[in-house]
């Protein structure tokens, strides 16, 4: 929402700045974007007097003037308009000046005359497209003062970005309703001076609604005798001020009150209505109508429109008709002031693709009970802008009158949700905020007050929208922070724990292990479904995506992760190591919702394996990375050691696949990325992905039961064995077969180092051994003596050498 300060001032008077307005409305809730300076460009052009005026002795189009701009001297300026006359005051560009299009004036000689300056039109001053010839103005302008305050032209505007349900503040009185709360200052309406004339035009146009709920209030106000052209300057220029084409003084009149109350308008030629009636009621399948941009539209079931007895002459809310729209040869206007159903609205301006400043609050919705006064404030100015005769009375069908809900305000309540006391927040600020919001209080029981919205607020639906209001017009920044008791009752003890807190668990897990989080949206593209290979069954397709890119349910985490990991090479990132814990979806006819929402958790490691601080960090993350997170994330969850083989069936996308199982159940799959998919990310090392089933592995360590041992008292002694083992003898192998010996004093076994000569098909896989006693400290030589056995069997049953 375009704010100009000066239109801003006509309802309240305030003096600040536009930063500190912006402060104020930001904290408020509706933040400043920013500070534009339309005019900014032509601040210093000055007005000029016309003295003399001859003809260019060189030149048939260019006339030699004489020109007093307030420097005490004649300025000789070479002008080309053909309307240029003594004694006109005009705009005067003097040598210096930077145009709005970059042009500077330069001291210059025109076909040998001198010219000092420039006569300008309003198409070079940047004010319209008109460039006739130059702009003539006002007589009482005075010579020699700059333009911009001679034309008051509105020099800040603020760009306010508006909440959804903040529709109130799409209007220059909606916004001052919010300043003059901020400030406490008084807020001052237009005043209406409405002069009628004629006989009453109340039956001259029937008006008929067929859906209460579509459209609960239409109102029209006749005018006749109108003369179509420009509005006034101050008009014009304020619209182009706050980005509103002019069109002309109808039309402009409409435009201008729907920026300033915030309530759409339409003017009809009355004359090119067939029949004196106006019928709003849905459209039929495959019925048209030629909108006002000279598109032929074909409209649908769902569109609502409005007709005359023969013909459509308008979509409601979007766009008006061709058919009926006022032109230079109008001279009778019906002028409509109505409230449409937003949704119906929205589906069809979407669906069409029209999108207008009326559609944009016909959408959030309307003042219904400010529609009245809206429409004879437009009319007001189209009668004094055109000359117009406005009849008496206005037509009007309204079959679902405007009524106030019904809250309830518990100040006790809202002390309460706000964490504040009654000495920051009592009933007096409480009552005087509501108060300054419009609304209409009943305190007969001074706990429980009755509340009655205003009706531009059509966000005040419940209690806790009005405690919002309190806050904010507190100041929510003013609310100091205090931690809140979070208390458990002991019944909830051994409880089960909640979804939530069992994938907060496993965040954490990821974060401490050193992975980084990756939150991706749950919309990915067909095309990168398509370019993994995964299945089209069981996709479920957006009816409105916001692009391409983004068009379906995923149905992996793939997609996403890749993407990130293309983000991150083109912003030079060696080293990646994500995980992402997310829902998938596929389409399920059973399900309530038709779609089937399943957990998973993706994990990502490319490139360095350690940050460049460590040693080695040329080292790449290879599967054994890979491998390891996985076992880890099973063993965080208390879950036995995962089994991992090769899978059967060929993957989509990973070539080697590995199958995870636990106890027997599938908890996902890992593997590295097929080069030639990782390709399109720009992968230049290989890409190792996991992808795990959250839900089965929710479900397996729920069925765990942890028990607690005591601490070792005793020191463990630690002994290592290197063993030369053919290249495809696997070192799980090694491990399996160690660790069923079942040795007593055998506290644990892992692999610590592997190294592979070049000229040798085999490869040295180096375990350490943890012997620990329960009941003592352990002596070398028996430690020595149950290595021996572990080596003599290792020997014996594996093609191992030591």
């Amino acid at each position: 929402m375009l704010l100009s300060l000066a239109w801003l001032r006509e309802f309240v008077p305030f003096e600040g700045t536009a930063e500190q307005l912006g402060d104020r409305l930001t904290m408020l809730g509706l933040e400043l974007e920013e500070i534009r300076r339309p005019f900014d460009a032509i601040r210093t052009i000055v007005v000029g007097h016309v003295v003399e005026r001859a003809k260019h002795p060189e030149a048939d189009k260019l006339s030699v003037c004489k020109v007093d701009a307030g420097e005490g001297e004649l300025l000789d300026i070479v002008c080309g308009a053909p309307n240029v006359a003594a004694g006109q005051k005009v705009p005067v560009a003097l040598v210096g000046t930077t145009m709005p299009g970059g042009l500077v004036i330069k001291k210059a000689k025109l076909r040998g005359q001198p010219s000092h300056g420039m006569i300008c039109s309003e198409r070079e001053l940047g004010l319209s497209d008109d460039h006739e010839g130059i702009m003539v103005l006002p007589e009482h302008f005075t010579v020699g003062r700059l333009l911009v305050d001679e034309l008051q032209l509105d020099m800040e505007v603020c760009d306010i970005s508006i909440t959804p349900n903040r529709a109130d503040c799409l209007s220059v009185l909606g916004l001052a309703r919010e300043v003059a709360l901020g400030f406490g200052l008084p807020l001052t309406l237009p005043r209406l001076n409405v002069v009628e004339d004629g006989p009453d035009c109340s039956g001259e146009v029937a008006i008929e609604i067929a859906d209460p709920a579509l459209c609960c209030a239409y109102h029209g106000r006749v005018l006749e005798n109108i003369r179509v052209g420009k509005s006034p300057a101050r008009i014009r220029h304020r619209l182009t001020a706050i980005g509103v084409r002019p069109i002309s003084n109808i039309v402009d009149a409409t435009n201008y009150v729907m920026m300033e109350l915030g309530q759409p308008m339409h003017a009809f030629d009355l004359d090119l209505l067939e029949g004196a009636r106006i019928v709003v009621s849905p459209a039929v399948a495959g019925e048209r109508i030629v909108t006002l941009d000279g598109q032929d539209r074909a409209l649908v079931a769902g569109d609502l429109l409005i007709r005359d007895a023969v013909k459509p002459v308008a979509l409601a809310g979007v766009m008006g008709g061709a058919n009926s729209e006022v032109s230079d040869a109008t001279t009778r206007v019906l002028l409509e002031s109505a409230v449409f159903r937003p949704g119906t609205v929205r589906r069809t301006g979407r669906r069409l693709g029209l999108s207008s400043e009326a559609s944009y609050r016909f959408e959030r919705g309307v003042d219904q009970a400010g529609a009245v006064y809206a429409m004879h404030r437009a009319a007001q100015m189209m009668a004094e802008l055109s000359g117009a005769r406005l009849r008496p009375g206005m037509c009007s069908a309204e079959p679902r009158p405007w009524t106030s809900p019904a809250l309830r305000f518990r100040p006790a309540r809202a002390r309460m949700l706000l964490g504040m006391g009654e000495d920051t927040i009592g009933d007096g600020f409480c009552a005087d905020t509501l108060t300054g919001l419009g609304c209409v209080l009943d305190k007969t029981d001074s706990a429980d007050w009755k509340v009655s919205a205003p009706s531009h607020r059509l966000d005040f639906e419940r209690e806790a929208d009005l405690i919002e209001e309190v806050g904010r017009v507190y100041g929510l920044d003013a609310i100091p922070p205090v931690l809140p008791k979070v208390m458990r009752p002991l019944d909830q003890a051994g409880a089960p724990e909640s979804e939530y807190d069992f994938w907060r668990r496993i965040k954490g897990w990821g974060r401490g292990l050193g992975l980084n989080e990756a939150i991706n949206y749950s919309f990915v593209g067909q095309k990168d479904l398509d370019h993994l290979g995964l299945p089209a069954e069981g996709r479920i397709p957006i009816m409105n995506p916001l692009s391409e890119d983004q068009n379906v349910l995923r149905t992996a985490l793939a997609p996403g992760l890749l993407n990130n990991l293309r983000h991150n090479i083109a912003q030079g990132n060696a080293g990646l190591r994500l995980f992402e814990l997310a829902r998938i979806f596929t389409a399920d006819a059973a399900s309530e919702t038709t779609a089937c929402e399943r957990g998973r958790l993706g994990i990502l490691m490319y490139g360095a394996r350690h940050d460049s601080a460590w040693p080695n960090p040329e080292a790449d993350a290879d599967y054994q990375d890979l491998k390891g997170v996985v076992e880890h994330f099973a063993a965080f969850l208390h879950l036995p050691q995962p089994c991992c083989a090769v899978a059967e069936a060929p993957h989509p996308f990973l070539a080697p696949c590995v199958t995870v199982t636990v106890q027997g159940r599938v908890l996902g799959v890992m593997g590295r990325v097929r080069p030639d998919l990782a390709d399109a990310y720009h992968a230049r090392k290989d890409v190792w992905l996991a992808d795990l089933d959250l839900d089965a592995a929710r479900q397996l360590h729920d069925a765990v039961t942890v028990r607690f041992a005591a601490l070792p008292v005793y020191p463990p002694v630690r002994r290592d064995i290197t063993v030369m083992a053919p290249a495809a003898l696997q070192a799980g192998a090694v491990l399996d077969h160690v660790r069923g010996m079942k040795l007593p004093l055998l506290e644990g076994i892992e692999l610590i180092d592997v190294f592979a000569p070049e000229d040798r098909e085999e490869r040295n896989l180096t375990f350490r051994m943890t012997f620990r006693h329960a009941g003592r400290t352990l002596k070398d030589a028996e430690v020595d003596k149950e290595r021996e056995k572990v080596a003599s069997s290792l020997q014996q049953a594996l093609p191992i050498r030591l």
